[in-house]
């Protein structure tokens, strides 16, 4: 899953970044309102967490403007103690939810986690397909009461299948979700990674739909 972080003080948004990439999400960050749009028009992020103040394009703006080209993805806005009118103002501009500063980034990263889980249409913070359990709080992915080991990208490509359950995903769309911005994307190496998960998990569970791509589902 791959997350925007829009924050324009330094310290504080390599300190989201840092936690957001630690709970295993890929992360592209700006520090103003105009690479903000451009960024949150042009790349499919699963959410976004929005400062409202920022230079060149406040954050009010910025998503006016990708809720009025039809951008859908998730905004989490961060707003000022004081700021009530803010947080009214971000709602009505489209926000699903807002945090207001200062906050706990164990908070945050919860609020993140329901933003995603609640726009794939999921209930629970633990996934379930088959044997199968995605634990999302933790970051990990249980077959049968034994945790499995996976790297970093292994665990993108299956929570994203997870959160996709049933449903076909091109190999386009986990380059797409599973690596940041700056990364050097290779779509061969999604081919490497399901080869790799496919050894961990059960049979039949992720299975090829050919010439469109890959399906989680315990009914494989």
């Amino acid at each position: 899953m791959r997350i925007l972080i829009v924050e324009d003080e330094p310290t504080l948004q390599s300190q989201l970044a840092q936690s957001v990439r630690e709970a295993g999400y890929a992360v592209d960050v700006a520090s103003n309102g105009v690479d903000a749009h451009f960024q949150g028009d042009t790349e499919p992020y699963d959410a976004v967490v929005l400062d409202l103040g920022l230079p060149q394009m406040d954050g009010i703006t910025v998503l006016r403007k990708w809720r009025a080209s039809g951008r859908s993805m998730p905004v989490l806005i961060l707003t000022a103690r004081d700021g009530w009118h803010e947080k009214v103002s971000g709602i009505d501009a489209g926000a699903d939810d807002y945090l207001t500063k200062p906050f706990h980034m164990e908070e945050l990263l919860a609020r993140l986690r329901g933003l995603i889980r609640r726009a794939g249409g999921h209930a629970s913070a633990e996934l379930v397909c088959g044997p199968l359990t995605l634990d999302t709080r933790n970051s990990r992915a249980v077959v049968d009461g034994q945790t499995l080991t996976l790297t970093s990208h292994e665990y993108r490509v299956l929570a994203y299948l997870m959160h996709h359950r049933d449903e076909v995903v091109s190999r386009s769309d986990l380059v797409e979700h599973i690596y940041a911005q700056d990364y050097d994307r290779d779509s061969n190496t999604v081919e490497v990674f399901i080869a790799r998960l496919r050894k961990k998990l059960p049979a039949g569970l992720i299975s090829t739909v050919r010439g469109l791509g890959y399906r989680l589902s315990a009914d494989a």
